[in-house]
């Protein structure tokens, strides 16, 4: 695929339906299915020839300053809070205190979603938290450098106080409100995380 086209909107698959196909592109991670968000008839949403190109994606979670993330407690009520992050090789890292409602919340329930600031341009993740360990250092190294570039400061780890979090995405969904309902896109990837 030309570089010109990996930003523009990608067209759809002749068999595009409510459920997602398969879609061969450079950019994309392995294995993507793109297709509609799976909504009720009456938001309107109608197969279509193009679809959200996933740098999207990746450009509005990698310049993101805040991220919300809601987990759930062990009695099922919902938690939310924002938090700082960093989205590179499709993976959304974040870090926290051990004793936090967030981290005590995914120890018993690995599952979360994140998304962004934004309603008008939206990008929701899901996926399952997986924690990076103290002894990853390539990892451990390359989020220090994004957090002094991003945030202007090192990364803050405490061994056995702080957890660091790397979240593959398992389903994003985006659209903007300017576009809606003809851009929103739902993106479905293999859960796992890398090791």
């Amino acid at each position: 695929m030309p570089k010109s086209r990996a930003s523009k909107a990608r067209p759809a698959p002749s068999n595009a339906g409510k459920r997602p196909v398969l879609v061969e592109n450079a950019t994309d991670p392995p294995g993507v299915q793109v297709g509609l968000p799976q909504v009720p008839a009456l938001y309107g949403l109608k197969p279509r020839k193009q679809y959200l190109p996933w740098t999207h994606v990746r450009e509005r979670l990698s310049r993101a300053r805040n991220y919300w993330i809601c987990t759930a407690r062990p009695d099922g009520r919902p938690h939310s809070i924002p938090v700082w992050g960093f989205f590179f090789d499709d993976t959304f890292y974040f870090g926290t205190g051990r004793s936090t409602r967030k981290a005590r919340n995914l120890a018993h329930n690995p599952a979360l979603s994140i998304h962004l600031d934004s309603g008008d341009d939206v990008v929701i993740l899901e996926g399952t938290a997986k924690e990076v360990s103290e002894s990853d250092k390539p990892t451990l190294a390359k989020l220090d450098s994004a957090s002094r570039e991003k945030y202007k400061m090192p990364l803050m780890t405490i061994p056995n106080e702080t957890v660091l979090y790397a979240v593959r995405p398992r389903v994003v969904l985006a659209w903007t409100e300017r576009g809606f309902p003809k851009d929103a896109t739902r993106w479905q990837l293999n859960d796992a995380v890398p090791s």
